[in-house]
C-alpha cells in the first residue's frame, strides 16, 4: 500500500504555519504535512515568500488552495509546484462564512461538476497529486448518495485521494468552531466510500485525539473496510506527542525512523538552532514559538514550558529555568 497519506497533519489556520509544520516534523518524519488554506488570490497577488516559503525538513509538504474558479486555481498550482511543495490539495470543507462569501470552502460541495473542473485543470497543470479535503454532507444534504455521488463525480476526471472530515458542515447558523464539535462524527460514511471507491484513497480526519481511536479506522471493522489513512487536526497542535507516537507505531522501522526522538527534551537543540536561524527584525521569536507550547502537555513543567514559549524564550533557557520540563 501507498504510505505517503497513512499519516499526516490537517491544514489549520493560524497554526499550520512553517514553523509550526518545522515542529512536528520533528516529532513525524514520515507524516504529510499541510500548509494552512491559502487563496488563490493571496497567490496571485501577494507576497510569495511570505506565503510559501518552507524548510526543506518539512517534505514531505502540500499546499492546500481555496477558490473556485478553475484558471486561477491551475496557476496557483503551478507556483505551488514550483515552490517545491509535493502536493496541492482543494479545501471544500473549511464552513466558514468568510470562506462561503468567497464560493469556496464547504459551500463547493454542492457544486461538484465545478468541483471536477477546477481539479481537471489542476491536474492539467501540475505533475503532483491533486487532491481534495471535504466533509460528508452540508445543512440538509447529508445522506449517503449526497458524499457518494460528490466523491464520485471527483474520481471520474481522475481525483485519488480524498480527505474527509466525518461530519457535515452547517453553513448557516453554526461557528467554525461548532462545526468541528457539534454535527456528529460517522466514521461509517468513510468505510462506505473506501469500499465504494476501493481504488481510491480515503483518509479520515475530525476528532482524532487518541492512539487508539485513530489506529481503530486503520482496521476493518463491521461497517466496512479501513481506511487508507488517517489525518490529525487540533491533537496534533495541542498534544504534538500523540503524532510521534502514532509516527512510531505505523512507521516502526520507516527509512526516517532514526530521526524519530524518543524524548520530549530531544527537540530542544533542533527547535533551539531553528530559533536562531529564523529570528529577524521582521520575524518575532513569539511568531514561532507559540507553536511548541504542547511539547510537554500534560507533563511535568507543563504550565512553565507553554508561558515561556508564549512569551518568546529559547527553547533551552525555559528548560533550564525549570527542570521538570526536562524530565
Amino acid at each position: 500500500m501507498d504510505a505517503s497519506h497513512r499519516l499526516s497533519v490537517a491544514p489549520m489556520m493560524d497554526w499550520t504555519d512553517r514553523h509550526c509544520r518545522f515542529f512536528h516534523r520533528l516529532l513525524a518524519p514520515h507524516a504529510l504535512l499541510y500548509t494552512e488554506m491559502l487563496t488563490t488570490g493571496a497567490l496571485l497577488h501577494g507576497d510569495l515568500h511570505r506565503l510559501l516559503d518552507f524548510d526543506p525538513s518539512e517534505h514531505p509538504v502540500a499546499l492546500q488552495l481555496g477558490g473556485s474558479e478553475p484558471q486561477d486555481l491551475a496557476r496557483a498550482a503551478r507556483i505551488g509546484v514550483d515552490w517545491g511543495y509535493d502536493e496541492i490539495n482543494l479545501n471544500c470543507g473549511c464552513p466558514s462564512e468568510r470562506v462561503q462569501k468567497g464560493a469556496f470552502g464547504a459551500c463547493l460541495m454542492r457544486e461538484p461538476a465545478l468541483v471536477a473542473d477546477c481539479l481537471k485543470a489542476m491536474q492539467d497543470a501540475v505533475s503532483v497529486p491533486v487532491t481534495v479535503k471535504h466533509r460528508i454532507g452540508v445543512d440538509d444534504q447529508n445522506d449517503y448518495s449526497f458524499v457518494r455521488d460528490f466523491v464520485g463525480q471527483l474520481y471520474s476526471v481522475g481525483c485519488r485521494v480524498f480527505i474527509v472530515h466525518a461530519r457535515g458542515a452547517i453553513l448557516k447558523g453554526l461557528s467554525p468552531k461548532e462545526n468541528r464539535e457539534i454535527p456528529p462524527l460517522k466514521w461509517s460514511v468513510i468505510r462506505q466510500l473506501k469500499h465504494d471507491f476501493p481504488d481510491a484513497v480515503l483518509v479520515a480526519n475530525g476528532g482524532l485525539d487518541s492512539q487508539p481511536k485513530a489506529l481503530s479506522l486503520l482496521e476493518p471493522d463491521s461497517d466496512g473496510p479501513a481506511v487508507d489513512g488517517v489525518m490529525l487536526g487540533r491533537a496534533a497542535y495541542h498534544d504534538p506527542w500523540l503524532l510521534r507516537q502514532l509516527d512510531a507505531w505505523l512507521f516502526p522501522a520507516g527509512p526516517r525512523s532514526g530521526a524519530r526522538p524518543e524524548r520530549r527534551e530531544d527537540c530542544l537543540e533542533a527547535l533551539e538552532a531553528y530559533l536562531g536561524r529564523q529570528v529577524s527584525p521582521l520575524r518575532s521569536a513569539k511568531s514561532m514559538t507559540r507553536h511548541w507550547h504542547g511539547l510537554l502537555h500534560g507533563q511535568p513543567g507543563a504550565r512553565a514550558w507553554r508561558r515561556a514559549m508564549c512569551q518568546g524564550q529559547s527553547p533551552l533557557s525555559a528548560v533550564r529555568q525549570d527542570p521538570r520540563a526536562a524530565a
